[in-house]
């Protein structure tokens, strides 16, 4: 530091400024590491693991395959339009084929001659893959209690969310949506994968 008596009036005025400058400077970096740091301790970031990023990009680019079944179905559609804007949560994305789909949405009923067309698709999917049972048909067969209604499409395949309704408002839908990224969030498994482990744990018994 040198010595300000040697200094001109210009010279003194410039260091003070300077002297200001960082002063201010180094009072906003510590603000901003209690931030940080604020923000690291509540976990509000993607994940401290590669585990937790993992879950992160799971949960936010979950994609649904195209199957339309009845009336639900143009409530679906009408989640994937602007008013609604499913892309906002990174599952506008709806695949036509069940190797680059994370999510069946069964939005209708199910007859005993689609069943086994609907798990032949579920079969494709990868994992790892959820369904969504979407209104009273796809759930439980609704008015339909004949012989030709699958009476609840977890007959046929396992099911991780029921959303109600006859039909569903899209509301609905995205509501259902967003209990499956906690889901997935959580790092729950899905109901197909605890199914199996439960089947290989009873067979070691």
């Amino acid at each position: 530091m040198p010595d300000q008596d040697a200094l001109s009036i210009e010279e003194n005025v410039l260091l003070t400024q300077t002297s200001w400058v960082f002063d201010w400077a180094q009072s906003q970096k510590d603000k901003l590491k209690g931030v940080v740091d604020n923000v690291v301790a509540a976990d509000h970031l993607i994940g401290r693991t590669v585990r937790d990023v993992e879950r992160w990009a799971e949960r936010n680019s979950v994609w649904p395959a195209l199957f339309g079944l009845a009336c639900c179905a143009i409530e679906m559609m009408a989640v994937g339009g602007s008013h609604f804007d499913l892309s906002r949560f990174g599952s506008e994305v709806f695949r036509a084929s069940p190797r680059q789909a994370d999510l069946m949405i069964v939005a209708g009923r199910v007859s005993h001659k689609m069943a086994p067309v609907l798990k032949q698709i579920y079969d494709q999917m990868a994992e790892p893959k959820w369904v969504l049972a979407m209104g009273a048909c796809a759930s439980s067969g609704g008015v339909f209690n004949n012989y030709a209604i699958v009476q609840g499409v977890d007959n046929v395949v396992p099911v991780d969310i029921y959303v109600p309704g006859c039909p569903p408002r899209p509301e609905l839908l995205l509501e259902g949506i967003f209990l499956l990224q906690e889901k997935i969030g959580r790092g729950e498994k899905s109901r197909a994968v605890e199914a199996a482990e439960a089947a290989a744990a009873q067979a070691v018994v």
